[in-house]
């Protein structure tokens, strides 16, 4: 869509697409009907306002679902830059490279480092959740 036209926010509810081509406007329009998005768009000469609905409370269990998702995948990706650092430290020490008091000062910096972003992003994920549910 941000491809065929310009999307504002007029109202906290409602979206206007206006496509850059006018002649594309009704194919705009089809598009959004025909997606899952469970909204209907009117069309107001070129620009389409299309009026999201309020959230069901199904709806908002889905989207903290998604949430704790992608916060899971948002740790995976640090204990995985963790598990990189940690062997290039390890490796760094038995090459020589740098002493052993430096690898574990190193290693323990790595573990606060890592623990206070997981800390973060399960704050971010509390804070989230009860902006999704708050009705």
């Amino acid at each position: 869509l941000k491809a065929v036209a310009s999307i504002g926010v007029p109202e906290p509810r409602t979206l206007a697409v206006t496509p850059f081509d006018a002649s594309q406007a009704a194919a705009v329009e089809k598009a959004i009907r025909d997606s899952d998005l469970g909204v209907n768009p009117n069309r107001d000469g070129n620009v389409i306002r299309v009026t999201l609905p309020e959230l069901t409370e199904d709806r908002r269990k889905d989207y903290v679902k998604l949430a704790k998702s992608k916060a899971e995948d948002g740790k995976i990706a640090v204990r995985n830059i963790r598990r990189k650092t940690k062997e290039s430290i390890e490796a760094s020490v038995k090459d020589g490279d740098l002493g052993e008091d430096e690898g574990k000062r190193l290693q323990k910096d790595l573990d606060t480092v890592t623990k206070k972003i997981s800390d973060s992003i399960d704050e971010l994920l509390e804070g989230k959740q009860k902006e999704i549910l708050e009705v």
